[in-house]
């Protein structure tokens, strides 16, 4: 990072060196956000999709079935985070990326051409798997990128693309799929997403330039073990905190359609409104969140202090959620709906900042946030078929919500007790 002084005298040349390697590093973290907008609406729109009469008619799906076709991406997701975050430790963020990106639009794609069930949860496990890469990469690349001071920020922007991915893909899938059908809507947004490869692959620079900083990259990620990382109370609280995040954030990714149809009575149009709203306050929340954070710590104050307390704001605002389940009125309901995950957004950037990021060493960046996600995922493969089984069981979303906020107080607890500093993954030193 450049200081102030050395910003001051150093020449023309040095100054726009100094420019051009910042504009860059920002212009990544855009193509980053954006390629989480594109995984994030390519994960979503199934759940659109599901809500269509001719869908459920033509695969004869109910609330289980629902439920396990919603979680098909979340298991393989899962299953592929620690892998994902071991290949771009060694083998940089750019062309796996860039790979796995190809694979999950054409597996978008192929869903619209599926005619069987088996074949629709096959083409969400091809997405699960390969859109495995998007997390571990993108927080590799902030951790070795990034100061700091500077880290809610960039944290708060990817995530905003994520979060403006779910917004917009619960209106654009419902806009297709009314003048189209929905098939056509994962044929064009599949193959749509093939255009971010284009300035990604054009603009984004390997990790390793020769075949000796390949090598001793790999031998530096080793200072960090599997086991420490495993041993390390830090990663087990980010977990816990991250499967309770993504157990409402999953719940409203995977449900929300079906509950403003359903239980509010919307139109599909009306419910992808709503879900924009709530996607795209989380998102504005987020990235202002970070920014704030950013300020707070830039001033001299503990940035894990300032991080937990942005966190536990965020979960006891999002138990909010609770209040629309048992609103009296449609106006109530929605905006309950809208300002619970809004809320979240407190939580979203810093959690991630400090998680992902300010906790955790940077040999093995990738690895470590791995780990995390396997927890964050599994909550989205828990969060659809359990509240499957519970609307099933109930008849009612009264019984999921209700397990929602249990778990957003548990994520509070966990962050206060579990998240410092001294029990963060051990660095072992090697031999050269």
């Amino acid at each position: 990072m450049v200081t102030s002084e050395s910003t001051a005298t150093a020449g023309p040349a040095e100054s726009g060196a100094v420019k051009t390697a910042v504009a860059y590093r920002w212009f990544i973290l855009a193509l980053l956000a954006i390629g989480a907008v594109f995984a994030f609406v390519d994960r979503t729109n199934i759940a659109s999709a599901v809500t269509v009469p001719e869908v459920k008619e033509h695969f004869r799906l109910d609330k289980i079935g629902q439920g396990m076709l919603n979680s098909a991406f979340f298991w393989s997701y899962a299953l592929m985070q620690i892998p994902m975050g071991w290949i771009v430790d060694r083998y940089g963020v750019k062309w796996p990326y860039a790979i796995c990106f190809a694979l999950w639009c054409a597996a978008t794609a192929a869903t619209g051409l599926m005619h069987v069930v088996a074949g629709l949860i096959i083409m969400r496990f091809i997405v699960g798997l390969t859109e495995a890469i998007v997390t571990p990469a993108s927080y590799r690349w902030i951790r070795l990128n990034m100061p700091e001071t500077q880290a809610g920020t960039a944290v708060g922007i990817f995530a905003m693309g994520n979060k403006i991915g779910v917004a917009i893909a619960a209106p654009i899938a419902a806009w297709l799929i009314v003048a189209y059908d929905w098939r056509w809507m994962f044929l064009l947004s599949g193959f749509a997403g093939l255009v971010w490869l284009v300035p990604w692959v054009w603009g984004t620079k390997t990790d390793f330039t020769t075949k000796e900083q390949f090598l001793a990259k790999r031998r530096k990620t080793g200072q960090v073990t599997f086991k420490a990382i495993m041993a390390s109370p830090v990663i087990w609280g980010a977990m816990i905190v991250n499967f309770c995040y993504g157990y409402f954030t999953f719940y409203c990714m995977t449900w929300m359609p079906a509950y403003l149809v359903e239980a509010q009575g919307l139109s599909l149009e009306q419910s992808g409104l709503y879900t924009f709203f709530s996607f795209a306050g989380i998102a504005l929340v987020a990235i202002a969140s970070g920014w704030l954070a950013d300020r707070i710590i830039a001033r001299g104050h503990n940035a894990i202090l300032v991080r937990k307390i942005f966190i536990v704001a965020g979960f006891f605002g999002a138990s909010t959620v609770l209040l629309g389940a048992f609103a009296h009125n449609l106006q109530w309901a929605l905006i309950w709906n809208v300002f619970s995950l809004s809320c979240l957004g407190l939580t979203t950037a810093n959690n991630l900042a400090l998680c992902k990021v300010t906790l955790i060493p940077p040999p093995a960046i990738g690895l470590s946030v791995g780990v995390q996600q396997v927890a964050g995922t599994l909550s989205g493969g828990v969060a659809a078929s359990l509240s499957g089984w519970l609307l099933h069981a109930t008849g009612s979303y009264d019984a999921p919500m209700m397990v929602i906020v249990f778990f957003l107080m548990i994520g509070a607890a966990a962050c206060v007790i579990l998240l410092r500093p001294q029990w963060s993954p051990k660095v072992t030193e090697v031999s050269a």
